[in-house]
């Protein structure tokens, strides 16, 4: 399998997170959306990452389709989310905020760089949404014991909500009160502390 991107997109890093704990031997391939933009569309006509080329070539895009895949290739029994019910929904709606979270971030990046004059309308909203779903996961996840969102062992939900809180933090400091959220800061400081994470990890890099 190749995997492009780089690991400083919370996207890309959740799916390389995940296949290493599945175990699962990719290249990869660290294209920019910008500076690699022909080649990348050459294989995914969005010129967007992660995109993943499977063995038999074809290429998946977006990390939650890529992510389904590799659940697969991994098994039921090994898979980072439960295979059906509501726990299976509980953390895909999980998922869909952290990454929602992460891609609002990714639009006020862009609306702050690439215009000459940022419109305040749309950086507001941004921000606002980011706040709202930080405030929604913050609330459930102080509600809950369990070291990972719905039980003992890290999945899916846990990289997603770790990835996006990196990068934010990294993308636009001061968004984040960190201390405005103890219980997700406190996910995210165990994930972060894990191998795995520690191993795949970029500083942001945004392009000049």
């Amino acid at each position: 399998m190749i995997l492009i991107g780089q690991y400083d997109s919370p996207f890309v890093r959740r799916v390389a997170i995940a296949m290493a704990l599945y175990g699962i031997d990719y290249e990869h391939r660290t294209w920019s959306v910008f500076g690699d933009a022909d080649r990348l569309a050459e294989i995914n006509p969005l010129r967007r990452v992660p995109t993943l080329v499977c063995d038999e070539g074809v290429a998946l895009m977006e990390s939650h389709l890529i992510l389904d895949y590799l659940d697969e290739c991994a098994g039921a029994d090994r898979a980072l989310i439960a295979p059906s019910g509501p726990a299976r929904r509980d953390a895909l709606r999980i998922c869909a905020l952290a990454c929602g979270i992460a891609d609002k971030a990714v639009s006020l990046f862009y609306e702050m760089k690439l215009h000459d004059v940022a419109s305040d309308v749309w950086i507001d909203r941004c921000r606002a949404q980011i706040g709202g779903a930080l405030a929604m996961l913050e609330s459930e996840r102080a509600a809950q014991s369990p070291p990972y969102w719905g039980g003992a062992m890290i999945g899916h939900a846990d990289i997603a909500t770790a990835c996006a809180l990196r990068f934010v933090g990294e993308a636009h400091p001061g968004v984040i009160d960190r201390t405005a959220v103890p219980a997700l800061a406190d996910l995210a400081d165990r994930c972060e502390a894990m191998e795995v994470f520690q191993t795949i990890c970029q500083p942001f890099n945004p392009p000049a």
